[in-house]
């Protein structure tokens, strides 16, 4: 299947977002395509370890909010620009997802998304109880007024975030079309047999959980300059987790593109239903909408398109 067409589709609509929002002069447009681009990331971070390797995270709210709450700290203390406050929330992330790696990834199946999920739970009580970031109050962040080159702050920061989003797809593409591509999908299909086949499977888990711990990092850095306002409630949202693992569910995670359409479709169903309906309501269509696909098509719209594909070849050679 050609991924080229949804880049395109990709790129025409951001290019249509930014001649929208200058045309019309509404901020929420801005705003509204930051999370969808920031869903990318964090979706396409997930299926580097849940698609590729086959190890579900229930941990990324965890990852974002550190990645959230390392920016609310260098800028409590030596108030570094967003563009280097980025890298190293990226960084700490990554750090993150070799520790738990090293100590989670000898659990295998449910009990190594059991062991995810604690660890989010855990990072979440030691946010909850250190004041220098703000504790269970939160913490206020005053981003600049202006910024050179950008008409306001909300569309600096959606370029930023669609720079981090190509960067995420980029780095997905490339790995699934290495050798550790190739590794981690022979970890995915049967571990035992790739260790007996000398894949070094620990080494290999280990480069998924530190990528994936960078990516998910780079997507909550410019968190807290998003919302000017950071508690725990709202980086450690369960929106987050729900949505990394939807996305690529509903897209399909046999491929790269898989997570970028299941993020640019609930994405912005999800804004839709925010403005029309509720905020309350996009769980509900999360739920709704995993139900049809699990049921409908099982490997998400990438497979069913190279189901649909395959088929209609397949009628183009019986008919010659």
């Amino acid at each position: 299947m050609a991924p080229l067409p949804f880049l395109g589709v990709s790129l025409a609509s951001a290019a249509a977002v930014y001649g929208a929002g200058i045309a019309v002069g509404n901020e929420y447009l801005y705003f509204a395509s930051y999370t969808v681009a920031q869903y990318i990331v964090l979706a396409t971070a997930w299926n580097i370890l849940g698609g590729y390797t086959g190890y579900v995270n229930f941990g990324t709210a965890g990852f974002f909010a550190v990645g959230a709450y390392t920016s609310v700290v260098l800028h409590k203390t030596v108030n570094l620009p967003l563009l280097i406050m980025i890298p190293v929330g990226g960084l700490v992330c990554a750090v993150l997802g070799l520790a738990m790696g090293y100590l989670t990834l000898r659990l295998r199946g449910v009990f190594f998304a059991i062991a995810t999920l604690a660890m989010a739970i855990v990072l979440h009580t030691l946010v909850v109880n250190w004041s220098f970031v703000g504790g269970a109050r939160g913490a206020y962040i005053i981003r600049p007024r202006e910024v050179m080159f950008f008409a306001s702050y909300s569309e600096y920061l959606f370029a930023v975030m669609l720079l981090l989003a190509a960067l995420a797809v980029a780095i997905a593409r490339w790995v699934e079309r290495s050798r550790l591509g190739r590794g981690l999908a022979a970890i995915r299909d049967d571990e035992i047999a790739a260790e007996c086949s000398g894949v070094p499977t620990l080494k290999l888990k280990l480069v998924a959980t530190t990528l994936s711990g960078f990516l998910m990092g780079i997507a909550g850095a410019p968190f807290p300059y998003y919302v000017s306002y950071v508690d725990p409630a709202g980086a450690f949202n369960l929106a987050y987790g729900v949505n990394s693992i939807a996305m690529p569910l509903i897209g399909g995670m046999s491929s790269w593109v898989g997570p970028l359409i299941g993020a640019l479709l609930l994405g912005t169903l999800q804004q839709v239903a925010t403005v029309t309906i509720s905020s309350a309501a996009n769980l509900l269509l999360v739920g709704v909408l995993l139900v049809v696909f699990v049921t409908v098509a099982p490997n998400g719209i990438v497979g069913l398109l190279q189901k649909v594909r395959g088929q209609s070849g397949a009628r183009k050679k019986q008919n010659g």
